[in-house]
């Protein structure tokens, strides 16, 4: 039986990618603090970060899908704290039935939020 999945994304500066997850998205720390890896977790969901130095953000297609019941405050959160987005990512009905914005953080992994539209 799968129990759940978290998404391992690639960090250049585990300080700043911390600071991004836990002080702009309200995420904490947990597992142990690492040289190398970070985990973050929020309500239900986990991701993983690895160092990877070398990485060329503007090359980067590092992206998590996150479902959630309550999106009109994370998107209210994104545009308020000023966080990156595409220009396709503001908040807008999809025709999958998902209501959906996305951003980027510091190293342009691409965060998609969606809720459900019924």
């Amino acid at each position: 039986m799968l129990l759940s999945i978290n998404p391992k994304l690639p960090m250049r500066d585990k300080t700043i990618t911390k600071d991004f997850y836990l002080n702009l998205l309200g995420f904490e720390q947990f597992g142990g603090d690492y040289p190398e890896y970070l985990m973050v977790e929020k309500d239900n969901i986990q991701i993983h970060f690895f160092e990877f130095k070398a990485l060329d953000p503007k090359e980067n297609y590092g992206q998590v899908y996150i479902r959630t019941d309550n999106i009109d405050p994370w998107y209210k959160l994104a545009v308020d704290k000023k966080i990156n987005m595409p220009a396709a990512g503001h908040l807008k009905v999809k025709p999958w039935g998902q209501k959906e914005f996305a951003l980027l953080d510091p190293d342009h992994n691409l965060l998609t939020f969606g809720q459900d539209v019924v």
